[in-house]
């Protein structure tokens, strides 16, 4: 119980489903700039009053729509992007042939249903009567036949596909621009494809108009997989360069009794061949590499993937395609994972390695930055869960493989911490040890009991008492105390209880990493330290498009000629404002390399960055976005304060932010909604703050030019202002990445990697996820005719709602 913090907020008040972060609902919220006599005084403040208002009136112009004969013989697709089905006047061969932008309706289902059955009927019999035929024939003859008959039958659903999806786009020219791009198929290719880095050739995107895309033919497939080696991103902890410059590392243990040591994980040097390249953010630019690849084996099994309960494992994936997973095992055996306890792992590793960090206390650090071999800061990971949080196998296999990449293997390094959401306000977790454990075991694992803090919307109002004063606006209706508008106030205590970290990363238990966890945020981390303040925040404005803008040089000069033409200028250092209210200490936050007369291009490099993001961080004034307008504390007879966001809260925050933060929320009783307010007193104190461009996957073949205007088609080339792509009718563009809150493709494109068969939107009736013909599977990657299992580079895939398909069941 003594390694357990209790600590606790409340449930957010009830709200709106209409509200809901996953909403499709496109609301009537206006991006235009609002003139000094407002609609909204008509209409009233509510947000219940404006919904039912609008749609009165949507009511009323559809009803008009509907009976205007020269209007209702033509095509609706208005429907689809409202309310997510077809339109049900079509009869069945229409809805089969002329499929919608998003899900069909249970009608449509049916309608298809029955055509399918009778189709699959006619077939069933001329099978039967060819395979009578065929048992006459030697079965050489047969193998040879069925071979041939395979490869006309792919080459034909190719074809088939390819013109479905150019005449759907031709017949949809009022949905959404990107269902007109053709699918890409090399995200499906697998270890069989695998080719040596300086051999691969990417499907998209072409480097030039000209260019064909790679499209291996079945004849290139490997008989087997090669075989995976150990993959390690830390650093060569035994070299003598290492030592000459840091205190030596001592390994770290699973068990107590030192008999099982941190496995490490295994990769594949190559990546399939075909295999696009990301369409947003690069491996380059981060220091990330980018020719290996991971399948689910390599990546999973050394924490419990592949093997039985009964010995330890978790039983998963023994009903997937496995040659060659024996690899994985042959030096470490299968670990026995039952009994083990993270937290006393954490903890005796951090204290064998206890000399090597800096601890917290600024006059004791200051000493140890001046005599011995180089010390290091120490970094907690804060994964936020929840009472009720469904616990799966594949959630244990993801957090083991956290914990043990990066505070196991790293010497303490890093920590990962469980900041667990109690909803219920009556619950004394500050009080009584046994309500604690009760809470615990009810809804954690045993082996991760020891890592988790809790806290209750109940206890941040006795951390941050008082009145908040007005708020400008509210869409959700939720408390100020609440996790939904205020997710920073239990982070910003659990910063101020542990001062032996640096830095935070704030992490969501949906989200996934395909590679080594440590190489991600080790490299974040080093590339926001190399990150000049010079233009700074415009360049984390804007999304990077490798395809569109060259080298992270050739983007950071177009970022600087594009806010030269646009008259603003640049922003360095803290920002002044009407209403501003400064720190009580005064602390300037510009590090010495931007004093006057300096190299303003070296302003800040060399400099740890208090804030980095995962998505550009724009500017939220005018952009669109539902929840900008969520700015509480501050004078509302001045116009709302400067305010920057980056969408999924996922982000690094520095102790020296999250004390601002902490200082401006009990003292100034400001706040704003939880993705606005980190990245906004950073603008607002002159902290850094650097948006990272990790790899980010699109599923379709979309034009470079396209990609631009979408996703950095707001003011002046940037992610913020009008044309923002997180305005309500615009995040639709996101739902074929692999990295926003609703995507629909990176779930997709995670199950077919763990070796589940998804309806992928490809093939007849396709669309969108969940649409399609059903691919992958085991009985698809055993066949000799395919590639094998996926391998994938590393990527962040988010949201993962769900894992295994009898999860759905």
């Amino acid at each position: 119980m003594d390694r357990i913090s209790t600590y606790v907020t409340r449930k957010s008040g009830s709200f709106p489903s209409l509200m809901a972060r996953k909403s499709e609902v496109y609301l009537p919220i206006s991006t235009k700039p609002q003139p000094k006599f407002r609609v909204k005084t008509l209409l009233g403040h509510c947000l219940y009053r404006r919904v039912v208002i609008w749609t009165f009136v949507v009511i009323f112009l559809l009803s008009i729509t509907l009976f205007n004969p020269r209007l209702t013989t033509r095509p609706r697709d208005v429907f689809d992007l409202v309310h997510g089905t077809k339109s049900e006047a079509q009869t069945a061969p229409q809805i089969i042939e002329e499929l919608g932008l998003l899900k069909q309706g249970d009608e449509d289902v049916d309608q298809i249903e029955v055509v399918i059955a009778e189709e699959d009927k006619q077939e069933e019999q001329l099978e039967q009567s060819e395979q009578s035929e065929q048992s006459e024939q030697p079965e050489e003859e047969q193998e040879q036949e069925q071979e041939q008959e395979q490869g006309e039958e792919n080459e034909h659903e190719d074809e088939v596909e390819q013109e479905k999806e150019e005449k759907d786009g031709e017949e949809n020219p009022n949905g959404p621009h990107w269902l007109r791009y053709k699918h890409l198929d090399g995200f499906y290719n697998g270890l069989k494809l695998l080719v040596p880095f300086s051999e691969y050739k990417a499907e998209y995107p072409k480097v030039s108009p000209t260019d064909e895309a790679a499209k291996p033919s079945p004849t290139g497939h490997r008989s087997s997989p090669s075989k995976p080696t150990p993959y390690r991103s830390h650093p060569d902890y035994d070299s003598d360069e290492y030592l000459k410059t840091y205190v030596p590392v001592k390994s770290c243990y699973v068990d107590e009794g030192k008999r099982v040591p941190a496995p490490d994980i295994f990769a594949y040097s190559g990546v399939p061949q075909g295999q696009p390249k990301p369409a947003i953010g690069s491996y380059e630019a981060l220091g990330l590499r980018e020719d290996v690849c991971f399948d689910r084996f390599g990546r999973y099994g050394p924490y419990g993937l592949g093997y039985d309960l009964e010995i330890g494992g978790t039983g998963e994936a023994l009903d997937t395609e496995r040659e060659g997973s024996e690899a994985v095992w042959e030096n470490t055996g299968k670990i026995n994972y039952e009994g083990v306890d993270w937290a006393a792992a954490q903890e005796r590793c951090y204290k064998e390695n206890e000399g090597r960090f800096f601890t917290g206390n600024e006059t004791r650090d200051f000493e140890l930055a001046q005599a011995g071999r180089k010390k290091i800061d120490r970094i907690a990971i804060v994964v936020r869960i929840y009472v009720g949080f469904q616990w799966t196998s594949h959630a244990l296999l993801n957090f083991r493989a956290m914990i043990n990449e990066l505070s196991l293997r790293s010497g303490g390094e890093y920590d990962v911490h469980f900041l667990l959401h109690v909803r219920d306000n009556n619950a004394p977790i500050w009080a009584d040890p046994a309500t604690v454990q009760n809470i615990l075991d009810v809804n954690v694992p045993p082996e991760f009991h020891g890592l988790c803090t809790l806290w209750s919307e109940a206890q941040m109002k006795l951390y941050y008492p008082g009145n908040f004063g007005d708020t400008f606006e509210n869409p959700s209706n939720g408390d100020i105390h609440g996790v939904y508008r205020s997710a920073h106030m239990p982070l910003q205590h659990f910063a101020m209880m542990h001062p032996e970290y640096a830095h935070f990363w704030n992490w969501e238990m949906d989200m996934r990493w395909t590679g080594s966890y440590y190489e991600l945020f080790d490299r974040l981390g080093k590339w926001g330290e190399k990150q000049s303040r010079q233009e700074m925040w415009e360049r984390s404005s804007k999304y990077y498009i490798p395809g569109q803008h060259g080298s992270w040089e050739n983007f950071t000069e177009l970022v600087h000629h594009e806010t030269q033409a646009s008259g603003r200028r640049p922003i360095m250092g803290p920002i002044v404002f009407t209403g501003k209210s400064g720190l009580e200490g005064g602390e300037v936050f510009l590090p010495s390399s931007c004093a006057s007369g300096s190299d303003m291009t070296q302003c800040g490099v060399g400099e740890d960055a208090d804030l980095i993001t995962l998505n550009p961080l724009f500017d939220a004034e005018e952009s669109g976005w539902v929840f900008a307008g969520d700015v509480t504390g501050y004078d509302t007879q001045y116009m709302k304060p400067p305010r920057r966001c980056a969408i999924v809260t996922a982000s690094r925050l520095s102790r020296r932010l999250l004390r601002v933060m902490h200082e401006e929320t009990w003292r100034l009783h400001h706040s704003m909604f939880s993705e606005m307010f980190p990245p906004s007193m950073a603008l607002h104190h002159g902290l850094k703050a650097v948006y990272a461009p990790h790899p980010v996957y699109l599923d379709r073949d979309w034009p470079q030019q396209e990609i631009e205007n979408a996703f950095n088609g707001g003011r002046d080339h940037t992610s913020g202002g009008h044309g923002s792509p997180f305005d309500l009718t615009n995040e639709h563009n996101h739902k074929g990445s692999t990295w926003y809150y609703n995507s629909e493709f990176a779930g997709l494109l995670w199950r077919r990697w763990l070796g589940y068969a998804q309806m992928d939107g490809r093939g007849d009736h396709g669309g969108r996820a969940g649409e399609g013909t059903k691919r992958g599977g085991q009985k698809e990657e055993e066949n000799p005719k395919n590639s094998g299992r996926l391998c994938l580079r590393s990527m962040l895939v988010h949201p993962i709602k769900w894992e295994n398909p009898a999860e759905q069941e």
